[in-house]
């Protein structure tokens, strides 16, 4: 492999590395999100809970939960072949 090749390589790499923290930071806002609409949830009267109003937290909160394991997996993704190029 030529040296334009590697340097492309490397570039790659640290764009990998960028995506990562990236991810990790919007893992972190969601969580914070989920965090904040499962409370507000916590602190409906039982009766809101049971209602639209309720369902329609609940929905946010599993929404968000699988957006934070899809992001998740990106970040936990094996990109230990990279390191033998």
């Amino acid at each position: 492999m030529n040296n334009e090749r590697r340097k492309r390589i490397a570039d790659a790499k640290r764009k990998v590395e960028e995506a990562r923290s990236t991810l990790e930071d919007a893992i972190s806002m969601f969580e914070s999100i989920r965090d904040e609409e499962q409370e507000a949830y916590d602190n409906m009267p039982e009766s809101l809970q049971g209602g639209e109003r309720g369902e329609k937290s609940q929905e946010a909160i599993s929404t968000i939960d699988d957006y934070i394991s899809m992001l998740q997996e990106a970040v936990d993704a094996d990109t230990s072949g990279l390191e033998d190029l």
